[in-house]
């Protein structure tokens, strides 16, 4: 009889409460029955309850306060309070405090066995939402970071592996392939994710600068230093550091930083006086280190000591299969963030954008995806939408040459068969190379193949 949820029964009415429970056993959910608030507490931590009705008044306690103990072991559980006192206020109060619904004593027994059985599939929908974004999080992304090509099944593979650890880890790949997303997943994922996450951008301060920023000061390092100033290290002392563009660092900062790392000590500038941290480094760069060790430009002993763990980031050119994917990610992202209701993009969109390059990688995708969402006019996304840069000149289709180039030629064909002739004239004029033919036809390679098969061409 519980095959369809169980429901625990608050009531110090005896006589009302197995009234009520056998209505409910009746309409086929289980039912555990209880008379006082604690009483009911101890039912509800001692099993698994899809539905707890509650009445407003005990004898040991509130209503109101066994929903939010109930709420507070699993917001999931649905609430209904009933009592003999209803009023407008008590009503709005329970609701407030997370309660589903809200009946008054006499219960009617079709309302009661109606609101039960609202709520159990409201807490079922709910969990089947959590699952599916917990699925879809395990499959498609790991904490923001999103993509379903191999590539990134791999990276988040090692992610996962990586995060919980104190392992320092070296990210590298192009400049907006997301090496700040991954640096945050590193560290909420982690020990020290009730810590600090501090950045520093290595390349955009000099020398001396950086050093003070890194290491601190104290009053009168340097000239303009009027007092004592805590560096990015101690301000991220329990937490995490990322190094970001670690790859310009000068070599006297490396130097410095190398010091730190083997001693877990840092020494302000200007200062004799070591302080003890507590920081994991994480570190990102867009060179080759390797190469800058070869030419003298990075410490090869730092590199080591950087690059405990190394995750490489993918061009977005590397793993087009992920585009689609990221583009909707971003649509709906920026449809709720400028009130749009925007349900999709239509496929010549998604050939377009797997046709471009993305220098710019992930980043220039989602700030033109942004660009789209603002400037949309209707449900869905259209080749109108594209920005200039990735809209395709409009240039006559050539005629396929066995039929002339006069519009003679191409008297009683239907539209397909034209399709056809002009896929197949280009892909045989071109020695059958795939990629050539999908530019010079202005379509996507995807629609290509699928055009392929489809007139059975090869």
């Amino acid at each position: 009889m519980a095959a369809n949820g169980r429901v625990l029964l608050i009531d110090d009415d005896v006589t009302h409460a197995e009234i009520a429970g056998e209505a409910i056993e009746r309409a086929g959910y289980g039912i555990a029955l209880a008379h006082s608030g604690a009483e009911g507490l101890q039912k509800f931590s001692e099993g698994e309850f899809d539905c707890v009705l509650c009445d407003l008044r005990l004898p040991d306690t509130d209503g109101m306060d066994v929903l939010k103990r109930i709420k507070a072991r699993d917001a999931d559980t649905e609430v209904v309070i009933i009592t003999g006192y209803g009023s407008v206020e008590k009503a709005v109060e329970a609701l407030q405090q997370g309660a589903y619904s809200f009946l008054e004593k006499p219960l009617n027994r079709d309302a009661l066995r109606n609101t039960v059985a609202k709520a159990i599939e409201r807490r079922r929908l709910n969990l089947a939402n959590q699952a599916l974004k917990k699925l879809v999080s395990e499959k498609f992304g790991f904490e923001g970071i999103v993509g379903s090509s191999p590539a990134m099944q791999a990276v988040f593979t090692r992610l996962r592996q990586v995060a919980p650890t104190e392992a320092r880890v070296l990210i590298t790949g192009d400049n907006g392939t997301g090496k700040e997303l991954v640096a945050r997943a590193l560290h909420f994922n982690s020990k020290r994710r009730d810590g600090p996450l501090v950045a520093v951008n290595c390349g955009a301060l000099a020398g001396g600068v950086l050093d003070s920023e890194l290491f601190g000061h104290v009053k009168g390092a340097f000239t303009g230093a009027v007092k004592d100033h805590a560096g990015k290290f101690e301000a991220a002392d329990g937490g995490t550091l990322f190094l970001d563009e670690v790859g310009e660092m000068p070599l006297e900062t490396q130097v410095k930083l190398l010091r730190v790392i083997e001693s877990k000590e840092v020494t302000p500038v200007g200062s004799n006086t070591a302080r003890k941290i507590d920081v994991r480094l994480v570190s990102a760069t867009n060179k080759n280190l390797q190469e800058q060790v070869k030419k003298g430009e990075f410490r090869e002993d730092l590199f080591f000591r950087l690059k405990v763990v190394e995750i490489h980031l993918p061009a977005l050119r590397e793993r087009p299969g992920d585009i689609a994917l990221l583009a909707q990610n971003f649509l709906a992202e920026f449809a709720r963030q400028y009130g749009k209701e925007l349900s999709g993009l239509d496929h010549a969109v998604v050939d377009a954008l797997v046709a471009h390059p993305w220098p710019g990688n992930v980043r220039e995708l989602r700030n033109t995806m942004e660009e789209m969402v603002v400037l949309a006019q209707g449900r869905n996304l259209t080749v109108a939408d594209l920005p200039p840069q990735l809209k395709r000149p409009e240039t006559p289709l050539p005629l396929p040459p066995s039929r002339g180039t006069g519009t003679s030629g191409l008297v009683g064909l239907t539209m397909a068969q034209i399709e056809r002739e002009a896929i197949s004239q280009t892909l045989r004029s071109l020695e059958g190379n795939r990629e050539r033919t999908a530019k010079m036809l202005e379509i996507g390679e995807r629609t290509l193949y699928r055009k392929l098969k489809e007139y059975g061409l090869s």
